[in-house]
């Protein structure tokens, strides 16, 4: 039988599709109860006061740099090893993006070429958890304590963190921790995605948690994001459908990236099922470590001390393998049934990115990565035979 491994589908049981509707036979799929309840588990889960459900980790980015007031003139740094939003997010406002290398072998940003980075424009650092594991926190805050002298506010909210701000691109870490930090409290700010392909789905959507700031009311903050989520309304669409309470204001310009509930419900349901999960992708990943270790094989470092990945892909880099022959394994693969997919081609290598005047060649270590990096399937769907096929294929195509 011909064999046929999707590379990253949603596990949806009965429990989504009856939460789906539940709401659609609510009368109410927008913005409303459900979603609530999901901000509140999310919450609870990052161990922060409050938590705000959006369309897309990238509005969540988006939103979070202009609530820091960030725009024309400034800087935000990110790596130069992630998936476009991280740094497109920073040009929407206006800002510059300055992309930093990898660590040597390293799939996380720098650490020492972030400390580089920073000048008297800089405002953010977006530091990208990629593949389940976290950027250590500590040392990022650790960076920016260090350059206080550099740092020059331009907003109250900046006035009052008294330092850049670091936010975390936890698209891929949801239900990680590091260090005794859960992702979602381990950065100022931590925005995430449940798109379709990540570990806890709404299909679309994200969300973005942050650490309450000495001065700065978290219902403030929080109410900051809703307006700015719903083309800076003073009232939501629930509110406004109590009798006689149509009127409202419009205090901010705002965009339209709020979560409905029929997309809530979906990650409700996910989140009951969030352990199993984790647990599952835990079997599949020590059954690639069994199957796949030795020299021929970079494996991800998913697991460390102090670390517990979200794991979320697992990236694996053929030993002195280049552009060329990676392709070819890719194609093979496929030949083979099995689909894979690169993780990332680092953003100095696309149009967009070399137009605003940035070259791979600066970059040795992200493009390192990216030469001889294949991401094999890492599903709650696989079965155990699946995972014993993937990595035979693998080895077999690779040799």
């Amino acid at each position: 039988m011909d064999e046929n491994i999707a590379f990253s589908p949603p596990d949806i049981s009965e429990k989504e599709i009856d939460a789906v509707t539940e709401v659609l036979r609510s009368g109410w799929i927008t913005t409303g109860s459900k979603t609530k309840e999901f901000e509140h588990l999310i919450a609870e889960y990052c161990g922060t006061e409050r938590a705000v459900c959006l369309n897309s980790a990238t509005s969540a980015l988006g939103l979070t740099l202009r609530i820091l007031g960030i725009g024309r003139g400034d800087e935000v740094i990110t790596t130069a090893y992630t998936y476009s939003a991280s740094a497109s997010v920073i040009c929407h406002v206006g800002a510059k993006p300055v992309l930093v290398d990898t660590a040597p072998g390293s799939f996380l940003l720098d650490y020492n070429a972030v400390e580089r980075a920073v000048t008297e424009k800089t405002k953010a650092i977006i530091a990208v958890d990629v593949a389940g594991m976290m950027c250590d926190y500590n040392r990022l805050v650790q960076i920016t304590q260090a350059k206080m002298g550099l740092f020059r506010p331009k907003s109250g909210l900046q006035q009052a963190m008294g330092r850049l701000a670091v936010i975390a691109d936890a698209a891929h870490s949801f239900g990680a921790e590091y260090n005794g930090q859960v992702s979602g409290s381990a950065a100022d700010f931590s925005c995430f995605s449940f798109h379709a392909v990540k570990n806890l789905t709404t299909s679309e959507g994200g969300a973005v948690t942050w650490k309450t700031i000495e001065g700065v009311s978290n219902e403030e903050l929080y109410h900051l994001y809703m307006l700015f989520s719903l083309h800076g309304q003073s009232k939501d669409a629930f509110e406004k459908t109590l009798l006689g309470n149509w009127e409202y204001d419009i205090v901010a310009l705002g965009f339209k990236c709020n979560m409905p509930d029929i997309l809530a419900a979906v990650g409700l349901a996910q989140f009951e099922r969030f352990p199993s999960f984790l647990q599952r992708r835990l079997e599949i990943v020590k059954g690639y470590e069994a199957a796949l270790g030795g020299s021929r094989f970079i494996l991800p470092q998913h697991f460390a001390e102090g670390m517990r990945s979200s794991l979320h892909l697992y990236p694996v880099r053929l030993k002195d393998a280049d552009e060329k022959q990676r392709n070819q394994v890719i194609n093979r693969m496929a030949e083979g049934g099995v689909s894979t997919n690169v993780h990332y081609k680092p953003l100095p290598m696309f149009t967009a990115y070399k137009r605003l005047g940035f070259k791979i060649q600066d970059f040795p270590n992200a493009f390192a990565q990216y030469q001889n990096e294949l991401t094999l399937p890492l599903h709650t769907l696989l079965s155990d035979d699946d995972v014993a096929y993937v990595a035979d294929t693998l080895k077999k195509v690779s040799g």
